[in-house]
């Protein structure tokens, strides 16, 4: 190659760096971007999708902040520049307000809501009145008259905005910097004056959040198995996790099915929620309070049960999915019934589940059971000993037990899903408030700190909502021990730890990524931690999620020992090198441990318990029935790009002048460019001399 063509090649690439680099810079001139916009996805079930979606493309539409309920009109009529993509204040985020833009879609592209920095007045909960009423106990076969909250509506503030399908994306926004430059943008070009007609420039908005999956989740699960490419492509994922559970006992997880002479107390509670919004599921009243009160009471009981064991084992369990239709229980049970678990549903004795306790009315708790199993004189008898037994363990404590006055069937609960299977004795311990939104926070459970605390002094100061959660541990561990066959002398023994109490709730709801925290997970989960509130959502059933780890390595630090074994035999689930059975009995765990006062170096140590996983996946995706009425079908469809961004529109006869004038110089061009083909003999050709001429 010559040094002519060396240059041509050079200043070629060098034009197309400029280019790139010129495109690039325009386009940020152009557009900003929004930095925290979290998106509603779109879920499918064996009936039907919900959700949202944008267009492959995204929607862009004209940004209106709206003002009040009636300026709706406004957009879905009179407003001179459809489609509007509306900005609503939380206030304004209403089941009326959103289903007056979801009928008239045509002129909306979109809504994004604006989070406020503090939860209102009322309450607010996008999911249904009735939570999963199509897959507990209570249906056309077991007692009608108590189906589909015949009797007690459990989630009075619920609209089921969460269980809509809408035509546009829908997306959640902090109030921050982000918002501020928005409202400015509408002030300053879409705002009219004294009701004038505002001009272009205007600004708009455009929102990305385009599903994969469509229909159903059988029509999705088709799609998946249809995926013939070298590179499959899948539309949509089950929901599902995985379920924590340990025993007071140490049970062979290799012999599955029944164990002989083995009786277990189920001690239940739920790790996850949802709110509206894919990545905004705090949770605090509806999940947190309930398994920390859980995890506090495995912690209080390990001494007394070291020193004094009972008769029956305690087998402790916190499910995933529940939210969705019982994903988690569901499972659980349908492993026992098919002998595919470490016990089977002839070792249960009884099951205490602990539900939302954290906002109790009067410092009382209501102990829920089944009116229907209890006409079974054998199920009453020993769902009177428990409710005897919290009576009893209630003493003298801050927090009492009551049953409420009235029949009442039970609460939307994981036991439910147990009394599918069979009658079993046993109680749903409840504050009578079911709540499912994006603004079940801290602030919630009015969880608050003096002002100036460090973070190190906030993440160990008890709170009064601690203290409150602490008495309920305390209640709940007393009780299950005395259900357990333990001796009641050994009360006054067992009471939970204030500093314990307040150390989860900071972590699960001010921020993950503390000291506490950090001394007991692997070095390979620090990357999890953050300095936020965790995400309770269920997510897709392909990896462990951030609550299920932390409640894993929380509740084997609680219940088990520290075991003066090797970084490398720990990891290797043994306690030497020959040792081949230990793992069938137990799991190790090496954590981290504290870092020293004035170093880095942490003092890592291997963690002995009982603490196991298993899948919280939904029976019907084993069984591939993805219409099944017995099961959770929920699926979660994928995506590619979840973004937002803002910028100015020109008027449209401005954009079909440019789109003219550009048409115009390229027939214009091509015109040219064939002229001068034609006639490039003549335009380009130089003088020769003669072939004869010589010199």
């Amino acid at each position: 190659m010559d040094l002519l063509s060396n240059k041509w090649i050079v200043n070629l690439l060098v034009s197309w760096f400029f280019i790139g680099v010129g495109c690039n810079s325009v386009e940020k001139k152009i557009y900003v971007h929004l930095n925290y916009t979290v998106p509603c996805v779109r879920l499918l079930n064996a009936t039907h999708q919900i959700g949202c979606q944008s267009s492959l493309s995204g929607n862009v539409g004209v940004l209106h902040v709206l003002e009040s309920e009636e300026n709706v009109d406004w957009v879905l009529g009179t407003g001179a520049n459809p489609p509007y993509l509306v900005i609503l204040e939380s206030a304004l985020f209403t089941r009326s307000i959103m289903m007056k833009l979801k009928n008239g879609s045509g002129r909306v592209a979109g809504v994004a809501v604006i989070m406020p920095n503090t939860n209102p007045l009322e309450g607010f909960s996008p999911h249904t009145s009735c939570p999963n009423e199509n897959t507990g106990v209570y249906s056309e076969t077991y007692d009608p008259s108590l189906a589909h909250c015949n009797v007690t509506v459990w989630n009075p503030f619920g609209n089921g905005l969460s269980y809509e399908e809408f035509d546009f994306p829908i997306f959640s926004m902090k109030d921050d910097d982000d918002t501020r430059v928005i409202r400015q943008c509408y002030m300053d070009h879409n705002r009219g004056v004294n009701g004038s007609v505002p001009q272009y420039p205007l600004c708009a908005m455009q929102l990305y959040s385009h599903m994969s999956a469509v229909t159903d989740t059988a029509t999705c699960m088709r799609r998946n198995d249809l995926n013939l490419s070298l590179s499959p492509e899948m539309i949509c994922d089950p929901l599902g996790d995985y379920n924590v559970w340990a025993s007071t006992k140490p049970l062979n997880t290799t012999a599955k099915g029944h164990k002989t002479g083995e009786s277990v107390v189920v001690a239940a509670a739920r790790l996850d929620s949802r709110s509206f919004f894919f990545d905004v599921a705090p949770g605090a009243e509806s999940g947190v309070s309930g398994f920390i009160s859980l995890l506090a009471a495995a912690s209080a009981l390990k001494t007394v049960i070291q020193e004094a064991p009972p008769s029956r084992t305690i087998f402790y369990t916190f499910f995933q999915g529940e939210t969705f239709d019982y994903i988690g229980s569901s499972r659980m049970v349908y492993d026992m019934e098919n002998k595919q678990f470490a016990v089977d549903l002839d070792n249960v004795h009884s099951v205490l589940e602990i539900g939302q306790v954290g906002l109790r009315a009067d410092s009382k708790l209501w102990l829920h059971s089944d009116p229907v199993s209890r006409k079974n004189d054998s199920v009453n008898d020993q769902v009177k000993t428990l409710i005897t037994n919290l009576r009893s363990a209630a003493v003298n404590l801050s927090v009492s037990v009551d049953e409420p006055n009235v029949s009442q069937p039970l609460p939307p609960s994981s036991f439910q899903r147990f009394l599918r299977a069979r009658p079993i004795p046993g109680l749903v311990l409840e504050d009578h408030e079911f709540y499912e939104s994006m603004y079940d926070t801290a602030d919630h459970l009015n969880m608050s700190y003096p002002a100036n605390l460090t973070q190190e002094e906030q993440l160990e100061f008890v709170t009064e909502i601690a203290k409150a959660l602490t008495e309920v541990a305390t209640l709940v561990a007393r009780a299950l021990y005395i259900q357990a066959g333990g001796a009641e002398a050994q009360l006054r023994n067992i009471n939970a730890d204030p500093e314990i109490v307040t150390r989860m709730l900071y972590g699960f709801l001010v921020r993950t990524n503390n000291t506490w925290f950090q001394q007991l997970v692997p070095s390979d989960l620090m990357s999890h931690l953050a300095d936020r509130p965790t995400n309770f959502y269920v997510g897709v059933a392909q990896q462990s999620s951030e609550p299920t780890l932390l409640v894993q390595y929380l509740l084997a630090n609680m219940t088990g020992s520290h075991f003066n074994i090797s970084q490398a035999n720990c990891k290797n689930q043994r306690e030497d090198e020959k040792d081949e059975e230990s793992k069938h009995m137990y799991s190790y765990t090496w954590v981290q441990g504290a870092a020293p006062p004035n170093g880095t170096e942490r003092q890592g140590f291997c963690v002995r318990s009982t603490v196991r996983l298993s899948k919280a996946l939904s029976p019907a995706f084993d069984l591939k029935e993805y219409t099944s009425k017995d099961y959770s079908t929920w699926t979660e469809s994928r995506w590619k790009v979840i973004k937002g961004r803002i910028f100015l529109v020109a008027s449209p006869d401005l954009e079909m002048m440019t789109l003219g004038v550009g048409v115009a110089v390229l027939i214009a061009s091509l015109l040219l460019t064939y002229i001068m083909s034609s006639k490039a003999d003549i335009l380009f050709s130089s003088g020769r001399e003669p072939a004869n001429a010589t010199y």
